[in-house]
């Protein structure tokens, strides 16, 4: 799966993804055949973290 490269758009993507589709970012990795640390590290880069307990970005 091709995801969006700017991480605005990428938090974005993933966020909508977790609330509409996926109970964890695990399960959507897993799903959509992505690795898990990469979105993390990019997310991060622009002061995002993810959230378990509210599955989502932040």
């Amino acid at each position: 799966m091709n995801l969006p490269e700017e991480p605005m758009m990428l938090y974005s993507f993933i966020n909508m993804k977790l609330r509409d589709s996926y109970a964890s970012l695990d399960a959507l990795c897993e799903d959509l055949n992505i690795e898990k640390d990469d979105i993390v590290q990019k997310l991060k880069s622009v002061g995002f973290e993810y959230n378990p307990a509210k599955n989502r970005f932040w």
